[in-house]
Formats: structure tokens, C-alpha cells, sequence
């Protein structure tokens, strides 16, 4: 009987324990953001079950005879993710536009915290990396 009980008491005890800091399942679904970069603004992320929208403003050139100027244009894109594991997931295009856009997405989240995760992306089979954070929002 005394085994029992203290059988009991441990359990309730593990079962009770907080959700781990590491634990990146918090990130299959919900809203997030990636800060603005270079010639990209603020991309908004939403994760519904097996697809992920992104919405982004990227800077374009525009040179005529005379003058160059600078537009910001508004891009939605809406790709297929599929999670390997818990830290490392594939994006495909719904839709390519363009050859590159037929590639997957390899990510691997290297960092996580209460509010965010770190990832190294990369595309297709080649050897450029990019790495950057992505932040929960709701």
C-alpha cells in the first residue's frame, strides 16, 4: 500500500509540472512575425493545420531615364508546411511562380523561448542558409 501511494504522489507530481521552456509545439499554429530586414518589412504568419499564409511588403526599385524611386509592394504568399518533427518543418508553394518558388524550405529551429524561436532556413538543396527569428503574437 505504501508503494501505491507513493507511486501516486509522484505521478501528480510529474503530471502537474509546468509546459517546458524547450517545448516548440507552441509554434504549429497561431499568429507570428518575423522583424523587418533588408529590402523586406514586417512578415505577419498565419498557421492553420497544413498551411501557412505570409503576408509581407518587399522594396522594389524602380529606375527610369532620369530618376530612381523606391515602392514598397504588398505580397501574400500561402504555402504547405509540413512538420518532420518538433523542431524542424518543410514550406512548399501552393502556387510557384517561378522556378525557385518550386524548391521546399527546410527549417530547423535551433533556439527556442517563451515567445519566440530562432531557425536556419534553407532552400531546395543548396547551400545558402538563412537564419532568423520568429515571434509569437497570438
Amino acid at each position: 500500500m505504501r508503494y501505491l501511494l507513493t507511486f501516486l504522489v509522484l505521478f501528480l507530481a510529474i503530471s502537474c509540472t509546468p509546459e517546458k521552456k524547450g517545448d516548440p509545439t507552441r509554434f504549429v499554429h497561431g499568429t507570428f512575425e518575423i522583424p523587418a530586414g533588408d529590402n523586406y518589412g514586417k512578415t505577419t504568419i498565419v498557421r492553420k493545420d497544413s498551411i501557412q499564409i505570409e503576408e509581407y511588403t518587399k522594396k522594389v526599385s524602380i529606375s527610369t531615364d532620369s530618376l530612381v524611386t523606391e515602392k514598397e509592394i504588398k505580397h501574400i504568399d500561402t504555402l504547405y508546411i509540413k512538420w518532420k518533427n518538433n523542431f524542424a518543418y518543410t514550406l512548399r508553394m501552393k502556387s510557384p511562380k517561378t522556378d525557385l518558388d518550386k524548391d521546399p524550405i527546410f527549417v530547423q529551429i535551433t533556439k527556442v523561448t517563451d515567445s519566440s524561436y530562432t531557425f536556419t532556413a534553407r532552400i531546395g538543396y543548396s547551400n545558402f542558409k538563412q537564419e532568423g527569428t520568429v515571434y509569437k503574437v497570438k
